[in-house]
């Protein structure tokens, strides 16, 4: 089997990186989100842990934008390393 160089290297290189990344956040999102409660019953002394909570959302809430374009930018270069291999198989043709 011939090895991977060229243009096909760089671009899958680049797409486990954004991949990387990916999981390394999707993972935080799930250490917050299990510390995320769904209900809280609050008296007077509940406070903190409502600002607790408010900052978990917070948190999860940022991370949305980064993950969804993470994934975009993921499958796109994975769609265009599959592009460069069928390229270049068909140039080797």
């Amino acid at each position: 089997m011939e090895a991977v160089h060229g243009a096909l290297l760089g671009v899958l290189v680049l797409w486990g990186a954004v991949t990387a990344v990916l999981i390394g956040l999707l993972a935080y999102r799930g250490t917050l989100e299990i510390r995320e409660d769904d209900q809280i019953f609050l008296g007077r002394a509940g406070d903190s842990m409502a600002n607790e909570q408010r900052e978990i959302v917070a948190r999860i809430d940022k991370l949305s934008k980064p993950i969804k374009l993470l994934m975009i930018l993921s499958i796109v270069l994975l769609l265009v390393a599959l592009g460069v291999f069928l390229f270049e198989g068909f140039k080797n043709f």
